[in-house]
């Protein structure tokens, strides 16, 4: 006698029809990887407050019950035989046969009465009567989909706003023939899954307005680096398929997780889309959606506050969790989200793990480094962090396509997945419009080839036949080089790295590298720079934009009102700048230790910020001038240290980043560093309050001859052996004149750094050092170690080796 639970076994591997509700993340098999999450994340999660629209799947028992009915397997093999997934044109001839053959034979009446019935039942459970159809959107959903070693994303279709039974029904059985499309075809083969070993589920979904309001993408990890406390979120207007298809260039959120758990409000960073078109219903129209332009007010606005930022993120981190206690492995996730402009909630619409980091070798670093530098033809967001050359190929129809020659690089306005026959092929992608977390993108990152997506203009300014370099390898921009320029390819691997007593931390100055750098194996940031930050992200002088109303009218204040154009706070512009990026670094790196050295710029670099001119003095020699601590309480600079201060105090109590600590540069008293230190307190950095350290550069002869007195106002020392060469012997080192005295192994120089770290230990106070010294000299790096110096922090591109030399100096001690 058959047991009940085999009955019901049976009864559900044989149904037509199941909901969401009926299954979970196990059923891949029976509703595809869509279809089974959505079912998983309905009975697991929305008790816990993330919102999932519902709806039920056609399963894979139904469309094979469709295909043995109409004897439709033989023809499909028939066709595939002689199948050339590397001729494109084959490759279209066969898909389009396999589609029309589909398309062309009838659902079984079985199978058109259950999604009948279900899709009434769908009505009536949203209040509607059988005469009030509601909106779907119905889903392909492939039982080799959605798996953590392949994502399948996009490669058969979806349709929006679809009403009506007869709607449904035609929806579903172009879902089916999608199987079958060239992209499919192309993936499975590429991907080593049988044609016919895959089957298709289809979801119908109750539909979220998010024509009428937003919706985009996200991911529980950073998709060019894997770094894993981050959450990327992309948003635009209207219904999700252009941010997923790369038609628009979407506004960009990160948000950092462990502090986001804690209850702080840790957005990292935000970034402006163009946002120019959105989708929307055209009920009154042939077709189901359409696209419209986005007014330029909307355009220039983030389309989602920072409270919805921050719970979509909290949604991401719950689900990622869930996935990986299921699992019972890390599964980081890559998310599609919605907001109903009706009601105002926010929904959850897919989720799959991501398939591109989560694969990667965790004991092996690679990176590449560009070795040469030629004219920019285009510039975007990296997709990648690798670098990819050859001739250019422009391409703007997808009808086109058949031009296209192996290891070109593909310059197109998008790439979405009807592309992806020739973007295995291809050596790099470029494109005008898409986020990173488009679909182009994803499928670039899964074959492990190099895009820069949002470009604008890339095929208006790059020409076929043009060798070009596409480099990701820089940050966050990615740069087309014209040429074919040299480049190296670093691969180390990070197994069974000794343990040193000497802490070995990084110098870190550009945000956007920070979480490629949080790989490498330092121990903290001795020095973040927020020169940097000030130059590339803020630009302007921070004087001007505290009286930006009292300004000269001309070009100046013309570029900085652009460039502050979405503040009505011109001072709040330089602290939120200053906050993410300083809040990137710290992210990277926690919980450690991330030192940040308060402004440092001189007099004349200062005065080349924009606005910069008239609240600087011209002085004979600005290195030894108005510099570091000196300004910092003086009337004329007071208020701008004030806006440092408050990003500061943003980083470390509204982000919760609190690893984070200042360093002051170039102080020249201990009675100077006490009038710091109460001008910070005055600001809300109070010394010893919420567990702030204040350290204190060591760079001046003073610094050194008194540290005694200096560690009684500060926490730590980092000697800065830059300045500290120069002002020991006597030169400038901007002066080519003298340039060839310069060298911090001079013994005047090694005495002032030993008496330093022997009067600082005697004190109890931590020293390490950060200038540049032990990046270009191991033989200074183990001076250091031998004095028993308790840090040393490097460029990012020492700190391997000279990880491996301070191991063998301490093993020989």
């Amino acid at each position: 006698m058959m047991l009940l639970q085999d009955v019901a076994r049976t009864s559900r591997e044989q149904a037509l029809i199941l909901w969401f509700e009926e299954v979970d993340s196990k059923d891949v098999g029976l509703v595809g990887g869509k279809n089974s999450s959505l079912g998983e994340m309905i009975q697991q999660l929305t008790p816990k407050g993330i919102n999932v629209p519902t709806g039920f799947a056609t399963t894979a028992y139904a469309y094979r019950h469709f295909v043995e009915k109409a004897g439709l397997d033989a023809q499909l093999r028939q066709i595939f035989q002689d199948l050339d997934e590397n001729d494109v044109q084959n490759l279209q001839e066969k898909g389009k046969q396999a589609r029309t053959l589909i398309l062309n034979t009838p659902f079984p009446d079985d199978l058109s009465h259950a999604i009948a019935i279900a899709y009434r039942r769908l009505c009536e459970r949203y209040g509607d009567d059988l005469y009030h159809s509601i909106d779907v959107a119905v889903r392909s959903s492939a039982t080799a989909e959605d798996l953590p070693e392949a994502s399948f994303a996009g490669q058969q279709e979806t349709y929006l706003n679809v009403q009506g039974v007869r709607g449904v029904l035609e929806a579903c059985h172009k879902c089916f023939a999608s199987l079958f499309t060239d992209r499919a075809i192309s993936y499975r083969h590429h991907n080593g899954f049988d044609h016919f070993a895959v089957a298709l589920s289809v979801g119908v979904q109750k539909m979220v307005r998010s024509d009428l309001a937003t919706s985009g993408v996200m991911f529980s990890i950073d998709t060019e680096t894997g770094f894993k406390n981050a959450t990327l979120i992309t948003a635009a207007y209207g219904l999700g398929e252009n941010v997923v298809q790369g038609a628009v260039n979407p506004d960009e959120y990160l948000v950092f997780k462990p502090t986001l758990k804690n209850g702080y409000k840790p957005i990292l960073d935000k970034r402006l889309g163009s946002k120019a078109i959105k989708m929307i219903y055209d009920d009154g129209g042939s077709r189901l959606t359409k696209n419209i332009r986005v007014n330029k007010l909307e355009q220039d606005q983030f389309c989602i506050s920072d409270q919805e930022i921050l719970t979509l993120a909290r949604w991401t981190t719950q689900i990622e969790e869930h996935y990986s206690q299921v699992r019972g492995t890390y599964t980081p996730m890559d998310i599609e989200w919605a907001k109903d402009g009706i009601t105002g909630e926010l929904f959850i619409v897919q989720a799959r793990p991501e398939t591109v980091q989560s694969q990667k070798a965790a004991n092996i670093l690679k990176s590449y480094e560009i070795k040469q530098r030629s004219q920019v033809l285009a510039v975007g967001r990296s997709v990648g962090a690798a670098i990819g050359q050859g001739k250019a190929r422009v391409i703007l129809s997808v009808d086109k396509i058949n031009n296209f020659k192996p290891g070109e690089v593909l310059v197109t306005n998008r790439t979405d997945p009807d592309w992806e026959p020739i973007m295995k092929q291809a050596s790099a992608i470029v494109t005008n419009q898409g986020g990173r977390t488009c679909h182009a993108a994803i499928i670039a990152r899964e074959m492990g080839i190099p895009a820069i997506v949002g470009c604008n203009n890339a095929t208006e300014t790059i020409k076929t036949g043009q060798e070009v370099t596409v480099c990701c390898a820089e940050g966050d921009e990615g740069k087309v080089y014209l040429g074919l320029l040299p480049f190296e390819i670093i691969e180390t691997p990070l197994d069974n790295l000794p343990q040193t007593r000497t802490k070995i931390l990084m110098n870190i100055g550009n945000p956007e590298k920070a979480f490629a750098f949080a790989d490498i194996p330092a121990q903290g940031v001795g020095l973040a720079r927020l020169e940097f930050i000030i130059a590339n992200h803020i630009q302007a002088h921070p004087s001007a934009l505290l009286k930006f109303h009292e300004l000269e009218e001309g070009d100046v204040k013309d570029q900085i009102a652009e460039l502050t154009k979405h503040y009505e706070d011109k001072p709040q512009f330089f602290v939120d700048k200053l906050a993410r990026g300083i809040a990137m670094i710290a992210a990277a790196f926690y919980p450690k230790d991330v030192i940040v050295r308060m402004s440092d710029f001189k007099s004349n670099e200062y005065a080349n910020l924009l606005g910069g001119k008239p609240f600087e003095p011209k002085e004979e020699n600005p290195m030894i001038g108005w510099r570091g601590a000196s300004r910092y309480t003086d009337p004329n600079y007071r208020e701008a240290f004030a806006l440092e201060c408050r990003a500061l105090k943003m980083v470390r109590e509204e982000m919760g980043l609190t690893n984070v600590i200042p360093m002051i540069p170039f102080c020249r008293t201990p009675e100077e560093g006490m009038r710091v230190l109460e001008e910070m307190a005055k600001n809300g950095l109070e010394r010893g309050v919420n567990g702030l350290q204040v350290y204190v550069m060591c760079e001046l002869p003073s610094n050194v001859i008194l540290a005694d007195q200096f560690a009684q106002v500060f926490d730590g020392f980092s000697i800065g052996s830059n300045d500290l060469t120069q002002l020991t012997l006597g030169l400038d080192r901007d002066s080519a004149l003298v340039a060839h005295l310069f060298d911090e192994r001079n013994e005047g120089v090694k005495r002032m750094v030993k008496m330093a770290i022997e009067t600082a230990k005697a004190q109890n106070r931590k020293i390490g050092i950060c200038g540049q010294a032990p990046s270009d000299y191991p033989e200074f790096a183990q001076f250091l170690v031998e004095l028993g110096i308790d840090s040393i922090s490097l460029n990012p591109d020492s700190v391997l080796k000279t990880l491996l030399m301070v191991a063998a100096v301490e093993q020989g001690q």
